[in-house]
């Protein structure tokens, strides 16, 4: 059993010289939302709660933790993360019904989670990719968040640092989509993968369009080029026309949801956030049953260093050909945190062999960025 005696919860920003771009919207900063468990025993556990989206969203969701979610927490002992994950999201269904805030609420009860599941992981000696039945400490990486602007100087960053794939963010002009992957295909010549992300930019008509545009560049799979709530017939529609696979899975929310495109033939890579939903417990049978189908498990993640290193665990857990998504860009509220795990091996995650995520933070060198 867990039984909580405190939970902490903590909102980091660092401030951005360059603007994260996106075909929806900029980030001026970097956000983290962490959550700090300590047990009776005094094991402590950690989680990241997804904060990217609004900009004001993380004060928002720390909010939430202490007003909703601390009591429950401390209301009883858990037998599982995964036995507090139901408990939680039963205990809120009705308060998401009143607010119309599944996302925000699923986001913190999937941090909680985390947090709980290292814990869990700690009572029993072991680190997390191992006890959820992994055979190996190590992930392959690509680098992700490359922007439309400097987009060659940060893609030479990264091959120079090993990693072996690119994604570079589209959805912006024709003119600008293609130029920038011109250049990177150059770059990368056949040595390292290259993916996009268009971010939800195009409708069908435009996103057909595209097709062509972007089928010279060999791309190892186009990322949600339509809305992730439209009609299953346009995501069937863009994937007889495509000529490179497509992926989503970070706006996916709820097991029902998963299983519906696992068992479809349209998503090739389906890429869960388990910082958004589901944690590690419900992620990483997802995971396997995607892997199961055929397809590939991605994780998807762009934030701190906790829910980077929560993401490889549930890769290294399941293994398969993914490849985890590390975001290229100068964040200290990850690098700080993630230690020797992307630097041991290039082109590799290595989580070691420590209890649970495999590491206790140390906060001190981001204290000039708490809120």
């Amino acid at each position: 059993m867990i039984k909580i005696n405190k939970l902490d919860v903590m909102v980091y920003r660092f401030p951005l010289a360059t603007p994260v771009q996106t075909s929806f919207g900029l980030m001026q900063d970097r956000p983290m939302v962490l959550v700090k468990l300590t047990s009776d025993e005094g094991i402590t556990g950690w989680g990241e709660i997804w904060c990217n989206f609004p900009n004001v969203g993380a004060e928002h969701r720390a909010n939430l933790v202490t007003s909703v979610f601390a009591p429950l927490v401390l209301s009883k002992d858990h037998k599982t993360p995964e036995a507090a994950f139901d408990f939680l999201t039963k205990s809120t269904w009705v308060l998401g019904l009143q607010t119309g805030e599944f996302g925000p609420l699923a986001q913190c009860i999937a941090g909680i989670e985390i947090a709980l599941s290292d814990i869990y992981a700690k009572q029993k000696d072991m680190p997390l990719w191992k006890l959820y039945g992994g055979q190996t400490s190590e992930v392959p990486v690509y680098a992700s968040g490359i922007n439309p602007t400097n987009s060659a100087d940060i893609a030479r960053k990264a091959i120079d640092l090993g990693y072996r794939g690119l994604k570079l963010k589209i959805g912006f002009d024709k003119k600008t989509d293609c130029k920038n992957l011109a250049t990177l295909r150059h770059l990368t010549g056949e040595k390292v993968d290259l993916m996009v992300d268009a971010n939800q930019a195009w409708n069908l008509e435009q996103a057909m369009a595209m097709l062509d545009s972007i089928a010279e560049f060999d791309l190892k799979w186009l990322e949600e080029p339509i809305a992730a709530d439209r009609p299953q017939g346009e995501w069937t529609l863009l994937q007889k026309a495509a000529s490179m696979p497509l992926a989503a899975g970070e706006n996916i929310q709820g097991g029902k949801k998963f299983e519906v495109v696992i068992n479809q033939n349209v998503l090739t890579v389906i890429q869960p956030d388990l910082a958004k939903w589901g944690g590690l417990s419900k992620t990483i049978p997802i995971a396997q049953k995607i892997i199961n189908a055929g397809k590939r498990y991605c994780p998807h993640y762009l934030g701190g260093g906790i829910g980077l290193v929560a993401s490889a665990h549930a890769l290294a857990a399941v293994g398969g050909d993914g490849l985890l998504e590390v975001d290229i860009n100068p964040n200290p509220l990850r690098s700080e945190l993630v230690g020797e795990m992307l630097s041991i091996k290039p082109g590799f995650a290595n989580l070691g062999s420590l209890p649970g995520l495999g590491f206790e933070p140390d906060l001190a060198p981001l204290k000039k960025y708490h809120v």
